[in-house]
């Protein structure tokens, strides 16, 4: 074996072995209609002082998007409907109400004197984490801004003996009276459980929504497929692939026996690329995943076939592989550039599964390129330089 094949080989079983580690110790996340999950229909309302414009809309998805992922939830899939909705679906969320609390919530943090004067907001705050006072109460323990800090440190100089009110959303929370000058962090009290301060903290950490967002509709959406029914297409999709098996051996012997293995290392390679990219794994996923899978047994049809024909001109067995191999290259190359494109538009201006759909296939096409290039050449080249007038007749020619 040549040293530049050994090098490629080496390639080729490290990333193996690095796509069975990753497939083996990284989840893949199921969508709605794979897992089930919460579905939200929320739309942006005017206010007396803001409008619910283009920009308040867009502002107000990446304030809930900060919100959805402090949550903690795999991969939500959250875009916007017409001019003033914003869709959210959260996979493997069952409480809707908590949902409708931490994301359809304004979240508007005002701390006012007793003349009613907002003295500084929820963005004046730096950080907020959840705590306890001192009495183990539930808190949110915050630090301000640098500009904050100034506010504050005014503002309670200039009150002292009076009480500054914390209001969220014109609800009072509490109204402790300022008893010495506070500069750069603070305590807000009175939420009542420890529950209500890691949201109230995580809100003011993502930040409030710069307009008040109605929760038109929140339902829990159960698995389209059933257990039963996934059960079915996982022994569908193996007989599938037992049957494309059969068909290249029979078909093209030897050379369909590496297609086989190429094959196999493809699908490694995709599924751990949509699990290191946590991505999620939906109905029209698959249907991209199946669709990549014949695009890769194709172009090696293609390439067995280039060889085929050199073979009966008359060419050498590796002058045939080489050649074949570079002919077909180009066909391969331009079906699945085009390909790459449909699936980049779907990508860019399509969303929620139909954004699933485009990944899957961009993905699957990129390892069938890899596979059917690389990885066939590789072991093909392989077997036939040990004894290449042997292993002729088996290239069905």
């Amino acid at each position: 074996m040549r040293p530049g094949t050994i090098w490629r080989f080496v390639c080729v079983v490290a990333i193996v072995v690095l796509c069975a580690l990753a497939i083996w110790k990284l989840p893949i996340n199921l969508g709605l209609d794979l897992r089930g999950g919460t579905r939200m229909v929320l739309e942006a309302r005017d206010t007396e002082s803001i409008k619910a414009d283009d920009d308040a809309v867009t502002r107000a998805k990446e304030v809930i998007e900060r919100r959805v992922n402090q949550l903690g939830v795999a991969e939500p899939v959250i875009y916007r409907q017409g001019a003033r909705r914003i869709i959210v679906e959260l996979a493997g969320v069952k409480d809707p109400h908590r949902a409708r609390e931490i994301i359809g919530r304004t979240a508007q943090l005002e701390f006012r004197d007793e003349r009613g004067n907002v003295i500084m907001t929820g963005n004046d705050l730096k950080t907020a984490v959840a705590g306890y006072d001192q009495y183990s109460r539930p808190s949110v323990n915050f630090e301000l801004t640098q500009e904050g800090a100034k506010k504050f440190e005014k503002a309670t100089l200039d009150n002292i003996g009076r009480r500054i009110a914390i209001y969220l959303d014109e609800e009072l929370l509490s109204a402790p009276m300022v008893q010495s000058v506070i500069k750069d962090k603070g305590q807000i009290t009175g939420l009542g459980s420890m529950d209500k301060a890691k949201d109230l903290s995580m809100m003011l950490r993502a930040g409030a929504l710069p307009v008040p967002l109605e929760v038109l509709h929140a339902e829990v959406l159960e698995p389209t497929l059933g257990q039963e029914a996934i059960e079915q297409s996982k022994v569908a999709a193996l007989i599938g692939a037992a049957l494309v098996i059969v068909f290249m051996l029979f078909v093209y012997k030897v050379p369909g026996f590496v297609a086989d293995i190429a094959l196999v290392i493809y699908a490694l390679i995709v599924v751990s690329a949509l699990a290191g990219l946590k991505a999620v794994l939906t109905l029209p996923g698959i249907a991209g995943l199946i669709l990549s899978v014949g695009m890769a047994v194709d172009a090696n049809v293609i390439i067995f076939e280039r060889i085929k024909e050199e073979l009966r001109s008359g060419k050498r067995i590796r002058a045939a592989i080489e050649a074949g191999f570079s002919r077909a290259f180009g066909c391969i190359l331009d079906s699945n550039v085009t390909t790459l494109i449909t699936a980049g538009a779907l990508y860019v201006f399509g969303s929620g599964a139909v954004r699933g759909f485009a990944v899957t296939l961009g993905l699957g096409i990129l390892a069938s390129m890899f596979t059917a290039v690389v990885v066939t050449k590789l072991i093909l080249v392989t077997i036939v330089d040990r004894n290449p007038e042997k292993y002729r007749k088996h290239f069905g020619v």
